[in-house]
């Protein structure tokens, strides 16, 4: 089971490397992790982007080039359609964001006729690891699915679950979280949350463990748990935490990262391949952790 992120570094590493393809990679937060995973056997990289300012990114910084395919094409727009031709073509095996907007890899994974479906639901997968937490903590969704319906939700635990299982998890436990841990008939969310138990009761959600609804607290403390007397294999033990809806995961997400001094990577999974999407606001060394996880889970 990997505990922490130099353990997944490690585990991505003995899988690798695996080629890399970067969509506007004109950003020097984005090569140092390029440079990183070469050097360390995680990933061969394409850099696609504006190939004139990545150069003198590269030059300004003392960053060696080494190694890498340099693709013109500094429209984002049109570079994230590259990457996704270039997986299709068997060129690479995942695409990571760099500088471009989000969205622009997003359409273009989920083009019906030319992007990266393979029949299930696209989702996005964060992983913290958080001081003194003692495990690696998994969310989702905090990019992608803005509110999901109950079959929607069904998705994205699934992906989560997988996820986890090549984190070396073999039985997440997965908590749906709503704001209490008791189910209202006049909450929907604490009904679809009930449904989700039973449905992994039955089989129809498999590999894990899943409880709801639960609280943030008694999701994830033993002690808040053991308190209000809720007697579950998942209360106080979460693997995974599955929000709500994507604003509240994400600001979960932030709070984490800004108040608890957690550090994150994030994936896109249920496409042919993962999607890397780090904020394009992140740190060299956040970027190069999701480019590990998506190595791992590639």
């Amino acid at each position: 089971m990997i505990r922490s992120f130099s353990e997944l570094v490690a585990a991505a590493q003995a899988k690798g490397p695996r080629r890399v393809v970067i969509v506007a990679a004109h950003q020097l937060a984005t090569l140092q992790a390029a440079r990183q995973a070469w050097d360390q056997g995680l990933a061969e990289c394409v850099l696609l982007g504006d190939l004139e300012r990545l150069r003198q990114i590269a030059a300004e910084q003392g960053l060696s080039l080494d190694g890498f395919e340099l693709i013109a094409e500094p429209d984002p727009r049109q570079a994230a359609g590259r990457a996704v031709e270039m997986i299709n073509a068997g060129q690479a095996d995942l695409a990571m964001n760099g500088l471009a907007h989000p969205r622009y890899l997003i359409e273009a994974a989920l083009d019906r006729e030319r992007g990266l479906r393979v029949g299930r639901l696209l989702t996005d997968v964060s992983v913290f690891e958080i001081p003194d937490f003692g495990r690696l903590l998994l969310i989702s969704d905090i990019g992608l699915v803005v509110s999901p319906e109950l079959e929607e939700r069904v998705a994205i635990v699934q992906n989560a679950i997988d996820v986890a299982h090549r984190l070396g998890i073999p039985e997440p436990k997965v908590a749906i979280l709503a704001a209490a841990e008791t189910v209202n008939p006049k909450v929907p969310l604490s009904r679809d949350a009930a449904d989700l138990s039973k449905m992994a009761e039955r089989g129809q959600i498999k590999g894990g463990v899943v409880d709801g609804p639960l609280g943030f607290d008694n999701a994830i403390s033993p002690e808040s748990a053991a308190i209000k007397g809720i007697r579950s294999q998942v209360a106080g033990r979460a693997d995974i935490l599955i929000a709500p809806d994507m604003e509240t995961g994400n600001l979960l997400a932030r709070t984490l990262v800004c108040f608890a001094r957690a550090k994150m990577a994030s994936v896109i999974v249920g496409g042919k391949c993962p999607l890397v999407m780090p904020s394009r606001t992140d740190p060299a060394e956040t970027k190069f952790v999701s480019l590990a996880l998506g190595v791992l889970v590639a």
